[in-house]
């Protein structure tokens, strides 16, 4: 069974390991977070070492239609956030040994 680990999990993970007080966690987590959706935005690709690539890719405008009305309706063009695992990653998830 999959669990989520939401954000304040993580601030009590941090917590723990790491010996800073909650608040200070809690706002080091929220500036990471920020930090990396800005650079995102701005630089369009974000590369983190040995986790993995944040890229934007731009979607075309298209026509959608509502599968119980059948009415036609233009989906506006808009940007999709990707993310590609590194071999890292995706080794140490695969519980490979090498890494």
């Amino acid at each position: 069974m999959r669990v989520n680990l939401t954000k304040k999990d993580l601030v009590n993970l941090i917590y723990m390991q790491l010996g800073f007080s909650k608040l200070i966690t809690q706002n080091l987590i929220d500036d990471f977070f920020l930090t990396l959706s800005n650079n995102i935005k701005e630089e369009k690709t974000l590369k983190l070492s040995k986790f993995g690539t944040f890229t934007i890719r731009k979607k075309k405008s298209r026509i959608g239609r509502n599968p119980k009305t059948k009415e036609k309706k233009i989906i506006s063009a808009r940007n999709v956030i990707l993310f590609k695992a590194s071999k890292e990653f995706k080794d140490f998830v695969n519980e490979k040994k090498n890494v």
